[in-house]
């Protein structure tokens, strides 16, 4: 039996492996996890802390205000806290820390650490994971949220659960936004314009990941960022029609929420209240089925619900309202013109849920009270216990007939008494539960006739801090 040469063969497979080493060089190296710590070198050790607390920036950066509050809320005003940024990518130019510059620069932090992952695979690195774990706050860089969504399944999406479980948080800017909300536009096939995902709901660019994050009194979000300036709200509505006929969104009702950049934050609390700074946001509610949502079609949907929230107004997640929004709609692709801005065609309290007013000392009296009077309701009085003798006085009106309620959540920092009080100081009303960070709450009605002068007085029983109370007062 005669054999066939076998050199012939042999060059082939140098000449493959030759090829094959070269297709390799040529093959972008997977950039090894990177980790760059600022701060100690050791993580903070305590047992409870009084969050969870969120930032949902529309811009990628930090926004101080948020970031100082959802530190002083979750530590309670006391003590320190460790944080972690998670970044897909590294910066191209500038710091390499950009984010931890920005949160070691607030009191209260102990240690900020940047995670620059690559990988899908870089969600099981160990390291990665025991630093999350042991934070108090986890902040998403900007960049590109379809890197964060390639997490879920690994073990750093526990892990990120597991900051927010025991009272820490989350949060972040731009694709960090995308990723914090329980519907993630995920981007992974590409970017879409407005026009675009108007033209054509199932657009190949418009792709979601759910069962991923999912926050108490958050569900059924998509989160979009750079919203005004980006002109986003067309592709909200799009998303959210999507997301109501695929049934993505329990209960057939899917809410977004879009910030704008420039210094937008929307910072919401353990309780499900939500509070806008920087610029305005928007909350937009698709509550029926779109009339037309199909493939190569464009849009057509009557009705969304849309709140304009302002700097300072609140939006209240947990018990969401069902007035003061003003209306737009989409046919046969074309929105409506003025998404931006409209009239309420309800009014119940303000479109924006309700003011915030915060407290300004001296106000320990009620001669120096601050002055609530001109609030919209629902509204929000918030302050801190300075010290152990501290007592917040607001002043304010209500019409014979009328029922106020306060409902105070208070910080673990300290044990603070309400009371209400008639025009001469007298206590007409009072809660004064026991212990730290125990929530307060009354109500009154006035049946005398015509309007009566009121006052909040909010005091320190025990303990002291910088972390704010927080006091929504609801008028019906």
């Amino acid at each position: 039996m005669t054999h066939r040469p076998l050199r012939s063969c042999s060059a082939a497979a140098v000449v493959l492996t030759a090829m094959a080493s070269v297709l390799t060089a040529q093959q972008p190296a997977h950039a090894a996890a990177d980790r760059i710590r600022l701060g100690n070198t050791a993580d903070v050790s305590r047992g409870a802390w009084n969050g969870p607390a969120f930032t949902m920036n529309g811009a990628g950066g930090v926004v101080t205000a948020t970031m100082t509050r959802a530190i002083d809320e979750i530590r309670g005003g006391t003590g320190t806290l460790d944080v972690v940024v998670l970044a897909g990518s590294a910066p191209t130019s500038g710091s390499r820390t950009p984010e931890c510059d920005a949160i070691t620069a607030s009191a209260g932090v102990n240690s900020c650490t940047t995670w620059t992952l690559t990988a899908a695979a870089d969600g099981n690195n160990s390291q990665v994971n025991t630093d999350v774990r042991n934070a108090e706050f986890v902040y998403f860089a900007g960049g590109d949220q379809c890197r964060y969504a390639a997490w879920k399944g690994t073990a750093l999406e526990a892990s990120v659960e597991s900051v927010v479980a025991k009272g820490g948080g989350s949060g972040g800017g731009s694709a960090g936004h995308h990723i914090n909300s329980p519907i993630v536009y995920d981007a992974c096939n590409g970017s879409v314009t407005s026009s675009e995902a108007l033209a054509n709901p199932y657009d190949r660019y418009i792709s979601f990941t759910t069962g991923m994050f999912a926050w108490a009194n958050y569900g059924s979000v998509i989160n979009d960022s750079h919203f005004v300036t980006r002109d986003r709200m067309g592709r909200t509505m799009s998303f959210l029609a999507r997301a109501v006929k695929d049934g993505l969104a329990p209960g057939g009702a899917a809410w977004g929420v879009g910030v704008e950049e420039g210094g937008g934050s929307l910072f919401l609390d353990r309780n499900g209240m939500a509070t806008q700074y920087g610029k305005d946001a928007y909350v937009v509610l698709a509550d029926h089925q779109p009339e037309q949502a199909v493939d190569r079609r464009p849009l057509t949907y009557s009705g969304f619900k849309i709140w304009r929230l302002t700097p300072g107004s609140t939006f209240d997640f947990k018990n969401r309202p069902t007035c003061g929004y003003y209306l737009r709609s989409v046919t046969n692709g074309i929105a409506d013109t003025n998404l931006y801005s409209g009239t309420p065609v309800s009014d119940c309290g303000g479109q924006s849920g309700g003011a915030v007013l915060a407290e300004s000392e001296p106000n320990d009296t009620r001669d120096t009270a601050d002055d609530a009077t001109s609030l919209t309701f629902p509204a929000s009085l918030t302050g801190g216990m300075r010290s152990t003798s501290d007592r917040d006085y607001f002043k304010l009106t209500v019409p014979a007939g009328q029922t106020v309620a306060v409902n105070c959540a208070v910080p673990s920092a300290y044990d603070a008494d309400l009371y209400w009080l008639d025009a001469n100081g007298s206590t007409l009303e009072r809660s004064v539960n026991d212990g730290a960070g125990t929530d307060e709450s009354l109500s009154f009605t006035r049946t005398a006739s015509g309007t009566g002068t009121y006052y909040l007085d909010m005091e320190a029983y025990s303990g002291s801090g910088s972390a704010s109370y927080d006091c929504r007062v609801t008028r019906s």
